[in-house]
């Protein structure tokens, strides 16, 4: 059985942020998010974690159909 990847991006300025995950690392994901929104020297903030996370979420409710 085939693990599949979930793939989530931030673009801030010139800064890129990449997620790759798959949906058991979901909540560690999350936690990670809000770690970088706590960290001053991260440009995410608190609004970029909370609609990040809100994808996640997103993503594991209603999962992309398969090609």
């Amino acid at each position: 059985m085939t693990r599949e990847l979930n793939v989530l991006a931030l673009i801030k300025g010139n800064e890129r942020y990449v997620f790759v995950y798959d949906d058991e690392s979901s909540d560690v994901l999350i936690d990670e998010i809000r770690d970088k929104a706590a960290d001053p020297n991260v440009r995410i903030n608190w609004f970029d974690a909370a609609v990040l996370t809100e994808r996640i979420r997103t993503q594991l409710t209603s999962p992309q159909e398969e090609f």
